[in-house]
């Protein structure tokens, strides 16, 4: 090894069998193993301590070197690997040669060596990972580091071996499953088979049936049709008989019907000429009214012109009083005197009060502005208290998320002050506030994470009443720090940081964060942050010559971490460093002294507004107490200036009402020559209405005689109307006969001339029998009061779903097609069957 981490030159000489590496911490034993696996194509990855190979070469030096010799018949194998820190690059050698890393693996896998098997090379930082490894995990990584390359190859064919009979066996326990089923399911399947057969022998025998069922139809049909041919000669006589009576009906309706149009013609003249006459009376009587109305409004103009003269008079006689009132009041008024010296000394008042309202308005104004200013101040520092407060809150949501018992403590620490004699802190990391987030890994890095979520009392009784409760009772997991008696948050550091500057150090630890006095005690007392410095890069690059010039036992650089100890055997300087991890918990941080700050001018800008408030309230006072001075003032003004104006005011009112009063006289009405002119126009109005009487008496005359004949007119038509009913009833009855008889001769001749099929002349049968009962029903309805009795033939007859039903709109009793009341002929017949 040269330039190896902690080793400039060395060379290891190991025996054959167990070789054991013994010497004091910080000697060098890890470095021997790390070269080992680096030296046999190891990544840095499974060494678990840092993540470039670069790392890995001594402080101070850009290149850094590893050689293994191998054994291996008939010739050892020299394996050298050169490290370069610039670039983390590797150059690998084979026997002096150069080489490949893949080169180098499959030498090194041809021996079997396996770097990255825990069971065959275990480091120090990968012993928990080797112990949580599973029982077959650890198998497997034996017999890769034991066994031959074909055992671990063998046992993984061994494994799908087993998966694939596994499958196999599945699949043949479904499959008989299935064989299973499908027997069941023949077993089933017989059963309705037999059904099927049965079924069609039964349906063959109906279709059988249904062949032979015409016949007989057939029979029957036959046997009714010689009986009908029988019946057919008496029907067609008695057809002729009823005939031959209803011939005397029809003559004696026709005359009914003649007789009764002459009547209605005569009625219609009647009614004509009573309409006329009519028209005439009520055009007489609308004259009437509107001579009446002309009366009407002859009186209303007469009253009107009586009530304006009245009116006027009155008017004149108070127009009187009002000027002999205003002319006594001007007599005894005195000369006016002199007013405006008066009015001017009010005038001059009202001057200078507006003058100091102007001056109160100005100030009240500048006071607003400067209230809303310090207002919006306030709002600016409360948000900005606000953004701060809600920094605290991220840090309690992440130490409540990462330690939950550390949580629960804190709620019953606030809720709970009062049984402290002194003043307890919260965990560290809530207390710690950065002053440049970018320095918080060093700060996490340098403080241990049970002592960031440790809570700090000043006293050690504070400190164990507290554990009492969180731990012993509520059994939380939570830590808690004593500050030292003596305060060392102001210590100094061993050195100024100016001296250090030219190493790059720019800050110790102690100045990139604020805490409170008795946090930074115990930090400087159990970590010395105040004697710890942080560098920058230039620190990295010079870190040999700071070990040993400067004598410090901890510093940082821009990544890493590094401790200086000596030896207590050879009083050699040894340093380790270590990779800086990422800040989790102080990256969040709140700047206190703008908080005091902030919270200070709060205070003060509070202030402000309640003395703005003041000297507000007492300028409106003030503006108040002068709007009233003014409001008398001007009413003063006012007062005065309508006592030299109201002689003149006097003067010209009388003149008006003078002249108004001059005009009411002139315009006077004679009431005695307006009621002289109204009766003669009165008189002349009633001359025309007697003219329209004596008419109208005329026309009442002439329409007498008409009414009398047209109540005449109207018995007669009444009795032959009920002649005619009467005789249309009885042709009706008669009628009922005729039909039938015409029905049966045609169902005669209908079966028997024309030629058809048994099951044919079977359903034209039904179809008659049906017309039949439609007719004699619709002929029953016509004479329903004279025959209701035989409503009942239709109430108990029979239907088929074969039988087909036709309704036949004909003869000279039916209705038309479109004046059909279905819905009444339903509510009817669910009436009668009911």
């Amino acid at each position: 090894m040269k330039n190896f981490l902690t080793y400039t030159s060395c060379e290891v000489h190991p025996g054959p069998n167990l070789n054991l590496v013994v010497g004091a911490n910080g000697t060098g034993k890890s470095s021997i193993v790390c070269a080992i696996c680096l030296g046999l194509g190891g990544k840095p990855a499974f060494l678990g301590r840092a993540d470039k190979v670069g790392l890995f070469v001594k402080q101070g030096y850009t290149k850094g070197m590893l050689e293994i010799e191998l054994f291996k018949s008939p010739e050892n194998i020299l394996i050298t690997r050169e490290i370069y820190v610039e670039n983390n690059a590797s150059l690998w050698f084979i026997n002096g040669k150069p080489a490949t890393l893949k080169t180098v693996e499959e030498q090194i896998a041809a021996l079997n060596i396996q770097v990255d098997n825990l069971c065959q090379f275990l480091p120090q930082d990968k012993v928990g990972e080797f112990a949580n490894l599973s029982k077959t995990e650890l198998l497997e990584a034996t017999e890769k580091s034991i066994g031959s390359p074909e055992m671990y190859q063998f046992h993984c064919e061994l494994k799908n071996f087993r998966e694939k009979e596994r499958e196999l066996e599945n699949l043949c326990r479904e499959k008989a499953t299935s064989l299973e089923k499908m027997k069941q399911r023949v077993e089933r399947y017989k059963q309705d088979v037999e059904r099927y057969h049965e079924c069609k022998r039964h349906v063959d025998l109906i279709e059988m049936l249904e062949r032979k069922r015409p016949w007989v139809e057939y029979e029957n049909v036959r046997e009714q049709h010689e009986e009908v041919k029988q019946c057919q000669s008496q029907v067609k006589k008695e057809l002729k008989r009823l005939r031959e009576m209803q011939a005397p009906w029809r003559r004696r309706i026709q005359e009914a019907e003649e007789n009764l149009n002459n009547l209605d013609m005569k009625t219609r003249d009647n009614t004509a000429e009573i309409r006329t006459i009519s028209q005439k009376c009520k055009e007489k009587q609308d004259a009437l009214e509107m001579k009446d109305k002309q009366i009407e409004e002859i009186n209303q103009a007469f009253r009107m012109k009586k009530d304006e003269e009245t009116n006027r008079q009155k008017e004149i006689h108070q127009t009187q009083k009002i000027i002999e009132e205003w002319q006594n009041e001007l007599d005894t008024m005195a000369v006016c005197e002199n007013l405006q010296p008066q009015i001017d000394a009010v005038n001059t008042e009202l001057k200078k009060l507006q003058e100091e309202k102007a001056n109160i308005e100005n100030d009240v104004s500048d006071l607003r502005a400067e209230k809303n200013n310090q207002e919006r101040e306030e709002k600016r520092i409360i948000d900005r208290l606000g953004q701060l407060n809600n920094v605290r809150q991220m840090k309690e949501e992440k130490l409540k998320k990462r330690f939950r018992d550390t949580h629960s403590a804190l709620t019953w620490l606030r809720n709970n002050k009062d049984k402290f004699k002194r003043k307890a802190f919260e965990p560290m990391m809530l207390e710690i506030n950065m002053k440049d987030s970018r320095h918080a890994k060093y700060v996490e890095n340098h403080i241990s994470s049970n002592d960031l979520r440790a809570f700090v009392f000043e006293c050690q009784e504070d400190m164990e009443t507290f554990l009492v409760e969180v731990r012993d009772r509520q059994k939380l997991r939570v830590n808690a720090v004593c500050a030292p008696d003596e305060s060392c948050a102001e210590i100094l550091p061993s050195r100024p940081i100016e001296e250090l500057h030219r190493y790059g150090f720019y800050s110790y630890l102690r100045e990139l964060f604020d805490a409170p006095s008795p946090v930074m005690s115990y930090l400087c007392s159990q970590y010395r942050v105040h004697d710890v410095p942080v560098g920058t890069q230039k620190t990295r690059d010079m870190i040999e010559r700071i070990i040993q010039e400067t004598n410090l036992k901890q510093i940082y650089t821009a990544e890493e971490r590094y401790v200086i100890k000596i030896s207590f055997y050879t009083k050699q300087t040894i340093s380790s460093n270590v990779c800086l991890k990422e800040a989790q918990y102080l990256t969040s941080s709140v700047d206190t002294e703008e908080e005091r700050q902030l919270e200070k001018q709060r205070q003060d800008i509070s202030n402000t507004l309640k003395s703005l408030d003041a000297r507000l309230t007492a300028l409106l006072e003030r503006q108040k107490l002068l709007d009233l001075r003014d409001n008398k003032l001007r009413q003063e003004k006012k007062a005065l200036v309508e006592r030299g104006s109201r002689r003149r005011q006097l003067e010209s009112k009388i003149g008006v009402k003078c002249d108004s009063l001059r005009q009411l006289e002139q315009d006077a009405i004679d009431v005695e020559k307006e009621f002289q002119l109204a009766n003669v126009k009165i008189k002349e109005i009633n001359k025309q209405k007697a003219e329209l009487v004596t008419e109208l008496m005329h026309l009442v005359k002439r329409i007498i005689p008409l009414n009398v004949n047209k109540v005449d007119l109207a018995f007669q038509m009444t009795r032959v109307t009920a002649e005619k009913n009467r005789l249309q009833s009885e042709y009706k009855a008669g009628t009922v006969q005729l039909r039938a008889a015409q029905v049966t001769i045609f169902m005669n001749i209908g079966v028997s001339t024309v030629k058809m099929s048994p099951w044919e002349a079977f359903m034209l049968l039904k179809r008659v029998l049906l017309c039949l009962c439609l007719e004699v029903a619709k002929a029953i309805l016509a004479i329903r009061p004279y025959f209701s009795t035989f409503l009942l033939l239709l109430q108990n007859l029979t239907y088929n779903d074969k039988m087909t039903v036709l309704f036949v709109y004909n003869g000279p009793f039916m209705l038309e097609t479109h004046k059909w009341n279905l819905k009444r002929f339903k509510r009817r017949q669910r009436r009668l069957s009911a």
